[in-house]
């Protein structure tokens, strides 16, 4: 489990929590035992972060951030931003720096002209690992980042994966296993996995396109049979403990400004696997599903 500061909650800025209680929200959560920690330059998490963190053994946390892209852009501006980040993180380095939010139509230009630079940081260690993180709210079938795992430069990948859309494992999940790239999972729990009426706007969408067949589920609760004594207690539990089992990924990512939120996300996290009866039926009935996100 890894704690995400973007998402809708930005560790709670984005739900009006005040700066404060952001910092303890992330405080929290490495008191908890998670060590990873996800944030961006765009997210405007990055100084909560840094505070979290004083006081803390540095080497014991992962951090992770990112460079928006933008066009056009050059290597200097890779490198001020870096710079900027690691002011604002108040630390020398980062664990993984990615390039964030990269399409297929910019790929080649970053890969040639962008990663040398990055790969300079890293000589000069400001930085560990090069990352790459896809835009999966319009990247859905994951173009981009099939083109990237042909390159032998990353060393980490974040990728949109969740009981809903699970084309990743075939598309990238299976390249990622097979080069050792460290995959970082966003959107394990969406909209659609936290609120009834989004589910079934997703479902009637995706019989619509074809992609799921409404005999495989039950129209009146469609993943109701997840909800019972020995299953899941809640469909946002389920889809962590789906994700968290999916061989290949090793950071699922969660994010909250809620303290309650962070334990029930965090006891998830410590329960056993789905049944293996439940797991089945979810790769079954979403076998065919490459076109939503849940968002």
């Amino acid at each position: 489990m890894g704690f995400g500061c973007g998402g809708f909650s930005r560790a709670g800025q984005g739900t009006g929590k005040s700066e404060a209680e952001s910092v303890a929200i992330v405080r929290e959560a490495l008191a908890a035992g998670i060590n990873f920690v996800d944030t961006a330059e765009g997210y405007g998490t990055e100084a909560i972060v840094g505070q979290a963190m004083r006081g803390l053994d540095r080497d014991k946390i992962v951090i992770s951030t990112k460079k928006s892209i933008r066009k056009p852009m050059t290597p200097q501006d890779v490198r001020q931003s870096l710079e900027n980040s690691l002011k604002r993180l108040e630390t020398s380095y980062v664990d993984i720096y990615h390039l964030h939010g990269v399409r297929a139509e910019d790929y080649p230009h970053l890969l040639a002209d962008i990663v040398p630079e990055m790969l300079k940081l890293r000589d000069e260690g400001k930085l560990r690992y090069l990352g790459i993180t896809e835009a999966w709210n319009s990247d859905r079938g994951h173009a981009m980042l099939q083109l990237a795992v042909q390159d032998d430069v990353w060393d980490v990948m974040m990728v949109g994966f969740n009981l809903l859309n699970q084309c990743a494992r075939e598309r990238v999940l299976k390249h990622t296993i097979e080069k050792n790239i460290g995959v970082l999972v966003m959107f394990a729990v969406r909209t659609a996995l936290s609120r009834r009426e989004k589910l079934d706007e997703v479902i009637a969408e995706l019989i619509e396109r074809g992609q799921l067949d409404p005999n495989d589920i039950d129209m009146t609760d469609p993943l109701g049979f997840l909800i019972r004594e020995d299953g899941a207690v809640s469909l946002p539990d389920a889809a962590y403990r789906f994700a968290r089992v999916e061989p290949g990924t090793h950071v699922i990512l969660s994010g909250t400004g809620n303290p309650e939120h962070l334990k029930e996300n965090i006891a998830s996290f410590y329960r056993p696997p789905l049944p293996q009866e439940d797991h089945q039926r979810l790769l079954s009935i979403f076998r065919n599903v490459d076109s939503v996100t849940g968002q």
